[in-house]
């Protein structure tokens, strides 16, 4: 009897620090912050603003500009990027599914404004000019899609989703994505196929279905090759990369730039603020989509090693945020963002070593870019979201 007795009283007890253990949790969620995260992305953008000013630098001197012209500016749309990360916290994320209706419309209104009164630059209407700041409405677009995904399948409950849950995801991708391919920007166009498939994935759509979808999205890509959507210059860009010794020189001299300055840094570099390519401009917006030929150019294998570890690390602990999510919704969430991060850190450096289409597309935290910068925080400040109230 006292045995007894005794295994209820310390059984009793362990239930009780459970509870008072969840209600910490539930009642202090900055308790439970990454710090992991955080840090990755802030070493990242850090990172980034060390790449610009290399990158800029020289010939803003032989322009006779500030030097820091760029990094200031990037600057400013860091400290936005982390008070959105904060602010992304202050609210349960669970608040966002009621929300996510009119973020989602928002988030429509801005890309047909774009339309409207947007600045064409590089041959593309993608931004909105606003105090001498380019405002690119796609970036804020790719986080109002995760959310309304998620919140539209997060209390689905079947074992595997079927037709209708593939066509209820394309029905409310299609909008978004049709003004952005109207812009045309295909390569956030691209993005997004990425986000649907990644929030699908976690859903747990049926594999036939993912199937199909991927060849609806291989059919598609060729359809809108072919259509007049995009101008010549951009088709062969995103053509180019699979046979460039039939290619149009011009249409592969960047690529071919962007090889020769990755190639020259060997294993490490020439030197920070020493690489020819960078100094010289033979690679275009190299502050910007060609940001990696930079870090390969004057760090070498070294330097590109270590930044493609810290995007490892970011992406792992949104992977493990994911996992570790208390509900689906969460789950979704952290999956989108996964999707975002990985697609676009394997596109853009695929297109610098030449291995996949030139689609402009930036590297998330590392190149120049207010909009990208500021998108990329809020979607941190939404796993930190998921990751603070797993206990509550």
């Amino acid at each position: 009897m006292t045995q007894v007795t005794y295994n209820d009283e310390r059984s009793g007890r362990r239930a009780r620090e459970a509870v008072q253990r969840q209600w910490r949790g539930a009642s202090a969620p900055s308790r439970h912050l990454d710090p992991l995260l955080v840090l990755s992305a802030l070493a990242l953008s850090g990172f980034g603003l060390l790449m610009i000013f290399s990158a800029t630098f020289f010939r803003l001197e032989q322009q006779g500009l500030d030097t820091l012209f760029y990094v200031n500016r990037q600057l400013v749309s860091l400290g936005v990027g982390v008070v959105g990360m904060v602010a992304m916290t202050l609210f349960d994320y669970r608040a966002y599914r009621a929300w996510s209706p009119l973020l989602y419309v928002g988030s429509l209104a801005l890309l047909g404004l774009v339309l409207l009164q947007g600045e064409v630059i590089n041959g593309s209407k993608a931004w909105l000019v606003i105090g001498g700041f380019q405002f690119q409405p796609s970036e804020l677009a790719k986080v109002a899609l995760i959310i309304m995904l998620a919140a539209l399948f997060h209390e689905r409950r079947e074992e595997a989703l079927g037709l209708r849950a593939l066509v209820e995801a394309l029905v409310v991708a299609a909008l978004p994505m049709a003004l952005i391919l109207a812009q045309p920007d295909f390569g956030t166009f691209l993005v997004f196929v990425a986000i649907v498939f990644g929030v699908l994935l976690l859903a747990r759509v049926r594999v036939a279905f993912m199937i199909a979808l991927a060849i609806i999205g291989l059919l598609s890509f060729v359809a809108v090759l072919q259509s007049n959507k995009l101008a010549d210059y951009q088709v062969a860009r995103l053509t180019s990369f699979i046979n460039p010794e039939a290619a149009d020189p011009d249409d592969v001299y960047t690529v071919n730039q962007a090889q020769i300055a990755i190639g020259s840094g060997q294993l490490a570099g020439q030197g920070l603020f020493e690489g020819t390519q960078t100094k010289l401009a033979y690679v275009p917006e190299n502050q910007t989509d060609f940001i990696f030929t930079v870090v390969g150019e004057e760090l070498g294998f070294l330097g590109s090693s270590l930044l493609l570890g810290a995007f490892v690390v970011l992406l792992w602990r949104a992977i493990r945020i994911a996992a570790l999510s208390r509900d689906t919704f969460g789950t979704l969430l952290a999956g989108g963002v996964v999707a975002v991060f990985g697609f676009q850190v394997f596109i853009n450096v695929g297109m610098a070593v030449g291995i996949m289409p030139v689609t402009g597309l930036p590297l998330p935290f590392v190149s120049y870019g207010g909009t990208s910068l500021i998108g990329s925080f809020l979607m941190i400040g939404l796993l930190l979201n998921v990751h603070m109230r797993r206990f509550s």
